[in-house]
């Protein structure tokens, strides 16, 4: 209750109400008959006769919760936090979401790269001194061991949250796939050379274990980057991009500085051994980090604000699975349709285009590997490099060149797409420029990182903020889905240059 208060001295009745004492030995308490009703102005009068002085509201005043007010569970890191609020500096943060990206499709291009070593090498007739099937159908039976378990606990993990927490199913997920890095190296150590059908379904078995502890630490680090800022989203996916590239430099480093293929693959794979160590650490790093903590402290308050509106609204904890999905199921899809269209065409589609002019500026030894691959990498790491700065078309109009990407299927059909020698091509090739080959790759690639990114960022934005996590739990499933989608779609491509004209014949 505000009023205006008198000065006198000690010894007044109990019923009058001491708020304060000045050097005279007096105290200050409210008058009788001068009670205001003004809650933001205290008068104060003294015997002297002096103006009132004028008092700023009480810190109960401003409507926070009773727990916040007794400075109840509030650090003096929090406290500072919240009047010093932190910034990225040198975009440390920034790097560690980019290695995180880097980190969680190095299984998936690491075994996808060493064709080379597993079927020209592990495999071959050469090295086993038998001829078996396990080289020819050992990538269909890859695709198949790494994307399904992975599907599978990917969005397991949006609605069941194995392991417990973020930091349970990261750390966890990171140290499995470290142990199965550790037993690839010690097999590229061993003779397996009587035994390929032993090892062919061990590396198999590997792969499945791998992508099965993959796709739990893929779908948690987008929920612990959902409740940074959105470039941060942008970040593991510029990560996912340099991947591709910075696996298929490691390979080609490999080869060219190991005196043989074995050595090259022991090379190759502890290489992968440092990347996910370096996530590891990293991520124990981040709590040390200002910006970062300051980030996970404005979540937790909203989280906690939303979670007393649902405690008042007898609502329970449980995220409302269905609402969450519809809210963002505009960018999830987005998401799904980019990588279902890129991995329909890449690297099945764009790594059988064969040259069509002998005096190309690329070599034929070089043609694949500059113009699908190099190719590919870097223009959706551009891509996604951008995605961070420009974000356009916005959330609502993003869908229209999302799905119009589905032209880049015919196009790349109307290239010289030779898929194999046993199949002959129905379908008239009516892209036979190299040049003009190469412009449609560079913007599949660009357009696949952008979009990607943009897709990923704006998931999260779509929901409360207390379910940011969750949001991108969902895109990340989706992403694997798009992914195990494409690459499903990508194995009819050869039949239908075999069987369709598309009446252009």
């Amino acid at each position: 209750m505000a009023g205006s208060y008198t000065k006198k001295e000690f010894g007044v009745g109990p019923e009058e109400q001491t708020l304060l004492k000045d050097s005279n030995g007096t105290r200050i308490v409210p008058a009788k008959d001068c009670i205001s009703t003004s809650y933001d102005t205290f008068k104060i009068h003294v015997q002297t006769g002096t103006e009132p002085v004028r008092l700023s509201p009480g810190w109960e005043g401003t409507g926070r919760p009773d727990d916040e007010l007794n400075f109840k569970g509030v650090t003096m890191d929090q406290a500072d936090l919240e009047l010093n609020p932190a910034k990225d500096r040198l975009n440390i943060v920034f790097c560690i979401m980019v290695l995180h990206g880097i980190g969680m499709l190095m299984p998936w291009n690491m075994f996808i790269t060493a064709k080379h070593y597993f079927v020209n090498y592990k495999l071959s007739k050469e090295y086993t001194g038998m001829k078996t099937d396990y080289a020819t159908n050992f990538l269909p039976y890859l695709e198949f061991a790494a994307q399904t378990p992975n599907l599978l606990f990917n969005w397991l993990n949006v609605f069941i949250q194995l392991g417990g927490n973020l930091t349970t199913r990261i750390v966890w997920g990171i140290f499995i796939q470290v142990l199965i890095f550790v037993c690839t190296v010690i097999l590229a150590m061993t003779n397996s050379s009587g035994w390929p059908g032993v090892f062919f379904w061990i590396t198999i078995l590997s792969v499945i274990i791998l992508n099965i502890a993959n796709g739990i630490y893929q779908n948690s680090v987008f929920g612990m980057v959902a409740k940074l800022p959105g470039r941060y989203t942008g970040a593991v996916i510029l990560g996912t991009n340099i991947s591709g590239t910075f696996t298929a430099i490691i390979n080609f480093l490999a080869q060219y500085m190991a005196p043989n293929t074995r050595t090259a693959a022991i090379y190759y794979f502890i290489t992968a051994l440092f990347v996910l160590l370096a996530c590891f650490d990293t991520y124990f790093a981040l709590p040390i980090n200002r910006f970062y903590r300051y980030s996970e402290l404005l979540y937790q308050k909203g989280v906690n604000k939303r979670q007393l509106e649902n405690n008042a609204r007898g609502n329970t904890d449980r995220p409302p699975y269905w609402k969450i999905f519809k809210q963002c199921f505009p960018q999830c899809f987005n998401t799904f349709f980019v990588f279902f269209v890129t991995l329909s065409l890449f690297p099945a589609v764009q790594s059988d285009i064969r040259r069509s002019d002998p005096n190309f500026i690329v070599p034929l030894d070089y043609y694949v590997n500059v113009m699908c691959f190099l190719t590919f990498n870097i223009t959706a790491l551009i891509g996604s490099s951008l995605a961070p700065l420009i974000q356009w078309p916005s959330e609502k109009y993003l869908m229209i060149p999302v799905v119009l990407r589905v032209l880049y299927i015919p196009l790349f059909l109307l290239c010289n797409y030779q898929p194999s020698s046993d199949i002959e091509r129905v379908l008239p090739v009516y892209i036979n420029n190299d040049w003009v080959y190469f412009v449609i790759a560079v913007t599949m690639g660009l357009s696949s990182g952008y979009f990607s990114s943009l897709s990923m960022m704006y998931g999260p934005r779509m929901v409360d903020s207390q379910y940011t996590a969750t949001a991108g739990m969902f895109g990340a499933a989706s992403l694997i889905t798009g992914i195990c989608a494409g690459i499903l779609f990508s194995m009819i491509m050869p039949s239908l240059v075999q069987n369709l004209s598309f009446g252009l014949a």
